[in-house]
């Protein structure tokens, strides 16, 4: 236990300091891994400074270079609920492409302010999650067929009470639960700093491991909470971690990004861990 304390305290210094995290028992060869997964809360595009500015969040998203992104918080709260970017920039600029979903209001660009962007490849199916709790939460689960393989991503933002991260957490493994096997991401901003027994998200496991790819991203002008996170089932499937700091992601949003890559290669190659519900 102290030896795993040790090492998680050094990947948060890492990760302050902008280094990439390689997870333990990982080949250090091959933490570039074949796909570049990123989250990024993007604060409704109003910045540390208090300007409204969508280019702005733009630029760091090009910056990121990611093949996928889950972006929360990209559509206004109240009123008309618009989605705040434009994604026909993303697209000519950064290459990605919204996933199409019923989005939450006629003008928004997302489910309850997610929305995941892809480079490449085809979805297979999409799940809109209505996530319980106190505040309206939801999360998109996506089925994709890559170059690299299947994937499943699960872009989620969940509440600011512990009880409703609890409730949401096995929410999420409940609408997974007897799926197609494939690889499987959790990404988004999950709201948890606390880790182990007192973590919400410690109904997550064993399907995911919450602690492993913790790196701190909030608030973006020295961050010290883990509240924006990518997981991986198998857990291999997650080669190394790293928070995206650079001048622009300081001021952008109050979060910064958080970049991790896979190997879904060796995560196939390896064969799919069976999910507990499954057992027996």
């Amino acid at each position: 236990m102290t030896a795993a304390r040790s090492s998680l305290t050094a990947g948060i210094f890492a990760a302050i300091r902008g280094k990439r995290v390689p997870l333990a028992g990982r080949d250090p060869a091959g933490e570039r891994g074949d796909t570049v997964i990123a989250s990024y809360n993007i604060h409704k595009c109003v910045g540390t400074d208090k300007r409204f500015d969508p280019g702005r969040i733009a630029d760091v998203i090009g910056e990121i270079g990611a093949d996928i992104i889950a972006l929360q918080e990209a559509d206004q709260r109240f009123g008309e609920r618009a989605g705040l970017l434009d994604l026909e920039r993303l697209h000519r600029d950064s290459h990605l492409v919204a996933v199409p979903i019923e989005a939450f209001s006629p003008k928004g660009h997302g489910w309850h302010g997610n929305v995941l962007l892809l480079r490449e490849g085809a979805v297979a199916k999409v799940n809109q999650l209505k996530l319980p709790g106190v505040e309206p939460r939801g999360a998109l689960v996506v089925d994709l067929d890559l170059k690299a393989g299947p994937l499943r991503i699960i872009a989620a933002h969940l509440g600011l009470l512990r009880y409703s991260r609890a409730q949401q957490a096995e929410a999420i493994l409940a609408a997974i639960e007897g799926a197609e096997h494939r690889p499987t991401l959790l990404i988004g901003d999950l709201n948890e700093w606390r880790m182990g027994r007192r973590s919400a998200l410690k109904f997550l496991t064993p399907v995911f491991d919450p602690v492993a790819t913790a790196v701190p991203s909030f608030p973006s002008r020295f961050p010290i909470l883990a509240l924006d996170r990518v997981m991986g089932s198998p857990h291999s499937l997650v080669t190394a971690v790293e928070v995206h700091n650079t001048p622009l992601a300081r001021i952008a949003s109050d979060h910064l990004p958080i970049k991790a890559f896979i190997d879904m290669k060796a995560a196939i190659a390896g064969g799919m861990e069976t999910l507990p519900a499954e057992q027996g």
